[in-house]
């Protein structure tokens, strides 16, 4: 039986404890759970997810074989800092570190800055909705998992992170801390952003008065809208912490739009109009590069 203990319980957190419940082998897993907030804990011990609920870190890490950080991305670097200091006697000698943030390159310097035996770790699955009541079993299936190997890392720990990725359904893609940083920055944090920018473009922004025909766009607004501003509906602490670890990736594919979109104005804006064709021919452009990838 393997002994996990899960730090943080939202969405990911929740659902890799349903995945190792109902779709992991019978009795494999014994799952602790502890979180700031009880209501999401008493919930998953009364649907079966969660063996023990802890009412401490150290009594949730204590004999654990996995210790998943599955908090806020700032909440899990002050958990690396307390398991590495304060609480490492709680830990065994043999007990393997992970996390579920979205950013490595922080937390997997952080944790090699106390010695920690530790696999940085980012299942590639989420939803707009956030906490445990939206948790699935079936959340990372066939999804990818990017692990990041700490320099304290032991062969025991990237066969047991390999077993719980294996018993949650997912794939796991061995990455470097940079590498992945940059990619999710492209695909995942920048249109984070973007969403949010929008929102503040269109409707206005937190301390100042909203746009005056904001209301007007509001009664029209529909799915592209709706889709454009989707990540916007997140949890604001969860967005914030991803926009914190891994700023300088953000910025620097940030920058790269702002030149796109520098290009898109001076098109628009020409003497005499747009190009119609120049135009065709960039929308063109950009649905090749997505269809393609369908192929």
């Amino acid at each position: 039986m393997v002994r996990v203990s899960i730090l943080g319980f939202g969405l990911i957190g929740g659902s890799i404890a349903r995945a190792l419940h109902e779709r992991g082998e019978a009795g494999q897993w014994h799952v602790t759970a502890w979180s700031r907030s009880q209501a999401p804990l008493t919930r998953a011990a009364a649907d079966g997810a969660v063996d023990v609920v802890a009412a401490t870190i150290e009594e949730a890490v204590r004999d654990a074989d996995i210790v998943i950080l599955a908090a806020p991305p700032l909440t899990c670097l002050d958990l690396v800092d307390e398991l590495g200091g304060p609480l490492r006697g709680a830990l065994s000698e043999d007990c393997t570190l992970t996390d579920v943030a979205s950013a490595k390159a922080r937390i997997v310097a952080r944790a090699d800055a106390q010695k920690l035996p530790f696999i940085g770790g980012h299942p590639m699955a989420g939803r707009e909705q956030s906490g445990y009541g939206a948790a699935l079993p079936d959340l990372f299936v066939q999804r990818p998992w990017v692990t990041v190997l700490g320099q304290y890392a032991r062969l025991c720990d990237g066969e047991r992170i390999g077993e719980l990725i294996e018993a949650c359904g997912a794939l796991q893609v061995p990455m470097h801390a940079a590498a992945h940083d940059s990619a999710v920055a492209a695909i995942s944090h920048m249109p984070l952003i973007v969403s949010a920018a929008m929102v503040e473009a269109v409707a206005g922004g937190s301390g100042e008065p909203e746009h005056e025909d904001w209301r007007a766009a509001e009664v029209l607004a529909a799915t592209g809208w709706a889709g454009m501003t989707r990540l916007a509906k997140g949890e604001p602490s969860m967005g914030a912490g991803i926009a914190a670890t891994n700023s300088a990736a953000i910025a620097g594919r940030l920058r790269d739009l702002r030149n796109v979109i520098d290009s898109w104005l001076a098109e628009l804006e020409r003497d005499g109009g747009p190009d119609a064709d120049v135009l065709l021919t960039r929308f063109k452009s950009a649905k090749q590069r997505l269809t393609e990838r369908d192929r």
